[in-house]
């Protein structure tokens, strides 16, 4: 690589720096974005999988987070009508917890303050009479239900990616930094792939933000509490497609949320993860603790034995001096070095997956004094994301359209292609008439013209990469099958 002279390098390829990426890219800069493993290998491919404001926030005062967070709500579903969805809660009140009389005046003050457009409010429920009562234990009998937002996290951090790209941005994975001098006007970059230069730096490391600092020889202005957030993944629960919020004796609580058609996705832990970044995965603890956490409210029991999947990531929070993980704050700080010391360094501090687009936007004006390129003005709430160039309410549309264009597409294959790639499934199918036009089957619905769009187009290296981050096809596929994509990946990378 040749060191030329970008307006600005990311370092962290998770949802905060595609999203300054595309955000800088629109903005006229000259963007390079390094990570040094995949794209959302980390805390951002790890999370519950919800845009929300945060209901619990609201106990620790929250408020300004809480609104901010709602207001991106119904934004992101807006730009990315494919990947986000709406999704209906259910709330079920626990005799001796939090009384009813509170929890109506959290959903009462969720509602409002967070400019609630499209979603529909909160109401009570009997869930004696209730389909989201039925796999409930019978002592259950009252709760509540309000709106959020459902997303595949790992997506909509490709999808900022491949718009920053499209844009202008060079998007570098498996390119880990391992220098920084700064040269006055700018920063020499070493890279394990490379040298380059730019004229501003946005530490976007995640867990890793001071390590990053530490290269660069900034002293961390904030304190950092690594949080691991654990879920565990089961056969399904209940047929419905209700999710539930519930509480726990302890004072903590933990969703239950349809996934992936077979199963139910239960989380999540707060633990503090003083392990190696390297090995963040749900300990036998954490599994048992969720274990038992469902087996208060289901009828049906679950053990560790029925859990077909684990997943963890660990969260960069600000350290407020909380003395639980869940009470730390979900905010961020960003820190920029002085005028003086030279060429700029911002670093961020903690964040959550919902506000990722309002923390670029602030991280990208804060840096425009600084870095001349950066001449527009905020657009990054209007303009769609690949793909997501439909209305709310037309993805059902998209997947009957598709299917009529391409009749060999079976619902659930059609859907999935929907959901992962909105009007961009055309692009990978684009004159196929047959199975036999897409090239090899992998098996569910996994082609050769997908495999070779995500390697082509979305940075996929090797089977993990497509199995658990592009999709969740690791989920419903068979080892044998996903040993073959293997190997072809391995070739493709190795031609």
């Amino acid at each position: 690589m040749t060191a030329d002279l970008f307006d600005i390098a990311i370092v962290g390829g998770g949802v905060n720096g595609c999203g300054i990426a595309r955000d800088a890219a629109g903005r006229g800069a000259r963007v390079l974005l390094l990570e040094a493993d995949d794209l959302a290998s980390g805390t951002s491919s790890a999370s519950t999988k919800l845009i929300h404001g945060g209901l619990r926030y609201l106990e620790h005062y929250e408020f300004a987070l809480v609104r901010e967070s709602l207001s991106e709500r119904e934004r992101l579903w807006a730009i990315a009508p494919h990947i986000v969805r709406p999704m209906r809660f259910v709330l079920p009140h626990v005799a001796g917890l939090r009384p009813r009389w509170l929890l109506r005046l959290g959903l009462f003050l969720y509602d409002h303050i967070g400019g609630r457009k499209r979603l529909p409010p909160a109401e009570s429920l009997a869930l004696a009479h209730h389909p989201a009562g039925a796999p409930l234990k019978p002592e259950f009998g009252h709760g509540f239900a309000y709106s959020d937002c459902w997303v595949d996290d790992a997506r909509l951090v490709i999808l900022n990616a491949r718009d920053a790209a499209d844009r202008g941005a060079l998007v570098l994975t498996r390119c880990r930094v391992e220098s920084f001098v700064r040269a006055q006007d700018h920063w020499d970059i070493g890279t394990t792939r490379g040298r380059f230069r730019a004229r501003a730096i946005v530490n976007a490391a995640g867990p890793a933000v001071l390590d990053v600092a530490g290269l660069a020889g900034q002293t961390a202005t904030r304190r950092v509490r690594l949080v691991r957030g654990s879920h565990i993944i089961v056969p399904r629960l209940f047929d419905h497609d209700f999710s539930y919020f519930f509480q726990l004796p302890d004072g903590r609580i933990f969703f239950a949320i349809p996934y992936e058609g077979e199963f139910t996705l239960i989380g999540t832990t707060d633990r503090d993860h003083a392990a190696s970044l390297a090995d963040v995965r749900a300990s036998e603890e954490e599994i048992a603790y969720l274990c038992e956490g469902a087996n208060r409210f289901f009828r049906k029991s679950v053990t560790p034995a029925d859990v077909v999947w684990t997943y963890s990531g660990v969260r960069p929070l600000i350290d407020d001096g909380s003395g639980r993980p869940e009470a730390a704050t979900r905010g961020y700080h960003l820190s920029l070095s002085e005028r003086s010391a030279g060429a700029p360094l911002l670093s961020i501090f903690g964040g959550k997956i919902t506000t990722y687009r309002r923390l670029a936007e602030e991280v990208i004006d804060l840096l425009a004094p600084r870095v001349p390129a950066l001449g527009k003005r905020r657009w990054t709430g209007d303009a769609p994301l690949p793909g997501g160039n439909f209305p709310l309410g037309g993805f059902y549309d998209q997947v009957a359209r598709l299917v009529q264009r391409y009749p060999f597409l079976e619902p659930g294959w059609a859907t999935r292609l929907v959901r992962s790639y909105g009007t961009l499934a055309d692009t990978i199918l684009d004159g196929a008439r047959s199975l036999e036009d897409c090239g090899r089957h992998f098996g569910q619905g996994l082609t050769e013209r997908e495999v070779r769009y995500l390697v082509e187009r979305e940075w996929c290296r090797s089977a993990d990469d497509l199995l658990w981050r592009r999709s969740k096809l690791g989920l419903h596929i068979a080892a044998a099958e996903a040993q073959a994509l293997s190997e072809y990946l391995d070739e493709k990378e190795h031609a």
